[in-house]
């Protein structure tokens, strides 16, 4: 298949990061990154020049480096700086948290130490629904607002959120980057199964420099640090820096 012959056809999402197009084939979309940027549910909001693009060659490498390692994902190839094709997915509307080191809400809402290491990895269910503020969810939650058919689809998304994890720490390691927390989505294929989808990049990533401990991710926007972009290249710079 001549994928760089795609073409966008109809929008059937717009959300605050990017836009989801069809194409003339039905199993595949086309991810359109954004350069938009918010922070605390849309209460803030800004744009910065580059960023789609860094977000989308972000996430392409680490899509690519967690298919290699037999993790499921929808995605196919990138098609330019700002358009990712990937394969078309029922979104499953639970984001799936993981964290390695207490920061952000788990710091305000449980009194945990900012910078903490945690004893083990935490896995949290949000609500995807901007509406309610993405509140949490418990696996009861889940079923009632029938978001899954089972507890078994929810174990196994912590399952493979973990191994994720584990994969993605040492990755970041390697390059002297500490994996503090992240969120993932996950949605089921034409054939039922669960796959990891959306974008994995700094927006949704905390990463902090390993020696310095200088956020290298979106608190640098929410906490009005500057030099977002900056962060995002080296970010970059260091994935590609064993090519």
């Amino acid at each position: 298949m001549v994928h760089d012959t795609l073409v966008k056809q109809t929008l059937v999402y717009e959300g605050k990061a990017k836009k989801i197009w069809t194409t003339e084939y039905p199993d595949l979309y086309i991810s359109e990154f954004k350069d938009d940027l918010t922070a605390f549910n849309g209460a803030k909001k800004s744009s910065e020049a580059g960023k789609g693009a860094l977000n989308n060659k972000i996430s392409t490498e680490l899509f690519k480096y967690l298919n290699k390692k037999g993790i499921p994902t929808h995605f196919v190839e990138m098609l330019d700086d700002n358009h990712m094709l990937h394969k078309r997915a029922d979104v499953i509307y639970i984001e799936v948290i993981v964290r390695n080191i207490a920061t952000g809400s788990l710091t305000r809402n449980l009194g945990i130490e900012d910078g903490t290491i945690l004893p083990f990895t935490l896995v949290e269910f949000d609500y995807k629904n901007d509406e309610l503020g993405d509140p949490k969810l418990n696996d009861q939650h889940c079923i009632i607002l029938d978001l899954v058919r089972s507890t078994a689809e929810l174990d196994y998304m912590r399952f493979m959120a973990r191994k994720i994890n584990d994969l993605l720490k040492a990755f970041y390691a390697e390059r002297n980057l500490t994996l503090v927390d992240f969120k993932l989505e996950f949605g089921k294929d034409v054939d039922g199964n669960i796959i990891l989808i959306d974008e994995l990049s700094p927006d949704n990533f905390r990463l902090w420099d390993s020696e310095s401990g200088e956020k290298m991710d979106k608190d640098r926007f929410r906490e009005g640090l500057g030099g977002l972009k900056v962060a995002y290249e080296e970010v970059l710079n260091r994935i590609l820096g064993d090519k």
